[in-house]
């Protein structure tokens, strides 16, 4: 009888963790991408001033709506990839991988009020809010998301390199595309504009290496003599 190995253990069912992931990429990045464009940042930001027209406010909110299932979904990756590894690998490395998820989750759905708060204050009839209410507004959702939440994720996508590395479950250039990711969310997610689409971008290109390899079909044990 031929026996699998701990890392060919842990990607034995690994379906649902890889479509959890590619969801969750998916509705991050457009999350991402819809509150850049409505609320901008940095020099962006004297050149348009706070969200009265609708357009801009029709984005914010669909970001808003995407963010309880983007949170969603990737609890559901965090669960069904440990399912799988966290029984294999040793407690630390398994703690630094649930508790930078969890952070992660809670820090996004913070940035996602106060952003949330942002678009309320900008209310009666359509009316711009006062300059320094907005300000506030939109530099404590950036805190949250790109200083905080994105640090966040940088400690999840490490310590996820280093498990897939110890276990032998992802190849050695997805390893390394990892630890960049992990040093750029780390070091540039606070100022470099856009920066933070590195960690969705991981996510999804993680995922679809999960859903390939779970298409494999399993090794056929050894003949009897």
């Amino acid at each position: 009888m031929q026996h699998t190995g701990p890392g060919q253990e842990a990607l034995e069912r690994p379906r649902a963790a890889g479509l959890a992931g590619v969801v969750f990429a998916l509705l991050l990045a457009a999350m991402i991408i819809l509150v850049r464009l409505a609320i901008p940042e940095g020099a962006d930001a004297a050149a348009v001033p706070a969200p009265t027209d609708s357009g801009r406010h029709d984005a914010l909110r669909a970001a808003l709506a995407l963010v309880p299932f983007a949170g969603i979904f990737f609890l559901w990756f965090i669960g069904a990839v440990r399912a799988h590894v966290g029984a294999v690998e040793d407690k630390f490395l398994a703690t630094v991988f649930l508790g930078s998820g969890l952070v992660f989750t809670a820090t996004m759905f913070g940035a996602a009020a106060a952003a949330s708060a942002v678009l309320g204050v900008s209310h009666p009839a359509g009316t711009a809010p006062a300059g320094a209410t907005w300000d506030f507004g939109r530099h404590f959702a950036y805190t949250l998301m790109t200083g905080y939440a994105m640090r966040m994720a940088a400690v999840f996508v490490s310590s996820m390199s280093v498990i897939g590395h110890r276990l032998g479950v992802l190849p050695r250039w997805l390893t390394i595309v990892g630890f960049l990711c992990a040093l750029t969310l780390l070091f540039a997610s606070s100022n470099v504009p856009w920066a933070e689409l590195v960690f969705p971008a991981w996510s999804l290109l993680l995922s679809l290496h999960i859903l390939a390899v779970s298409r494999r079909p399993p090794p056929r044990p050894a003949a009897a003599g």
